[in-house]
């Protein structure tokens, strides 16, 4: 993997990058993995608690909001 040689301003179309067969990029540990699903669980949880709050204080305020002075 390496950059291309061509000169600035010209696009070359169909252009692809080769992989050597033994790069394999990034490889993660069992235990990295476990992390990160334990991470991912986490940030889901917490999203879905916080669009059920909102929910929760939409029907709560909803009515009082459509009765207000304009």
């Amino acid at each position: 993997m390496g950059r291309v040689n061509r000169p600035a301003g010209r696009v070359t179309i169909g252009m692809e990058m080769t992989r050597d067969p033994q790069d394999e990029g990034i490889v993660l540990t069992e235990a990295q993995k476990r992390a990160r699903r334990s991470r991912s669980i986490a940030i889901a949880l917490s999203l879905a608690a916080l669009v059920i709050l909102f929910y929760v204080v939409t029907l709560v305020k909803g009515p009082i909001m459509l009765v207000r002075p304009l």
